[in-house]
């Protein structure tokens, strides 16, 4: 597989995808409900398009893997790192008088099914982090998402990034992925993204029923959902893990 990855302002317009990669279950159905992307994800893709690229098979002539980033400002301290993670950075870029950017923050990256499990993942981080140099923004910052939490949602973040394999690397494939590239857990980002909703909503979301007040755990949720029937109100707060890459070159 031939594969390059140019960026949007490379290679502006619309582009063909694998059709896995065009599928909205692509993320559980929650997480396309998130209020700040709902927002502001186009604003980003459109006008930081030097920051957005592909993973592109010449040989296929489609995208098979997506990888989003954006600008971002931060003094270098791991504790200043923002709880509210890729929400706060999102909303930070897109505030009144944001300050000037000097890193460069991962949102996601996407690869194809069938593309999986071909270290094309590595190759993304890595490509995410190039760019980030070519703009002058030497460091990559990532509020990674880790995917397997989702499958022990009452354990603490805090205490999932401390398991490690019996070989000594992270249990955690995505955060083990990093860690290999050389970068380092910094802290939980406890409410990197908010996910707000009526309880109606949330069970046309997860196709759950919510009859009482209380914590669910939901599908694909990396924590319980609190679900306030007397306020009518379901809310996700959903916790990712900082983690730093060192300065590319």
């Amino acid at each position: 597989m031939a594969l390059q990855f140019p960026t949007r302002a490379e290679r502006p317009g619309k582009q063909p995808h694998t059709p896995s990669l065009q599928r909205r279950e692509i993320w559980p159905e929650f997480q396309y409900h998130a209020p700040v992307l709902e927002r502001l994800f186009r604003r980003m893709i459109s006008e930081y398009a030097e920051f957005q690229f592909y993973a592109w098979d010449d040989e296929r002539e489609e995208v098979v893997g997506v990888g989003n980033a954006i600008p971002a400002t931060w003094d270098g301290d791991p504790a200043t790192l923002p709880d509210g993670g890729l929400d706060a950075v999102v909303e930070e870029r897109f505030s009144d008088n944001p300050p000037a950017p000097n890193v460069l923050c991962a949102d996601q990256i996407l690869i194809a099914h069938e593309h999986r499990s071909q270290a094309l993942s590595s190759r993304m981080i890595r490509r995410m982090a190039e760019i980030g140099a070519e703009q002058g923004l030497g460091t990559l910052i990532a509020p990674v998402r880790p995917n397997l939490k989702d499958r022990y949602p009452l354990i603490p973040m805090e205490r999932y990034i401390e398991w490690r394999r019996p070989d000594g690397e992270l249990f955690d494939p995505w955060l083990r992925t990093h860690e290999r590239l050389g970068a380092g857990i910094a802290k939980v980002a406890p409410e990197s993204t908010r996910i707000p909703g009526t309880v109606a909503e949330w069970e046309e979301w997860t196709g759950l029923a919510f009859p009482d007040s209380g914590s669910y755990v939901v599908p694909g949720a990396l924590v319980p959902v609190e679900i306030d029937r007397e306020r009518d109100q379901g809310l996700y707060l959903e916790p990712n893990v900082w983690m730093v890459h060192p300065p590319a070159g």
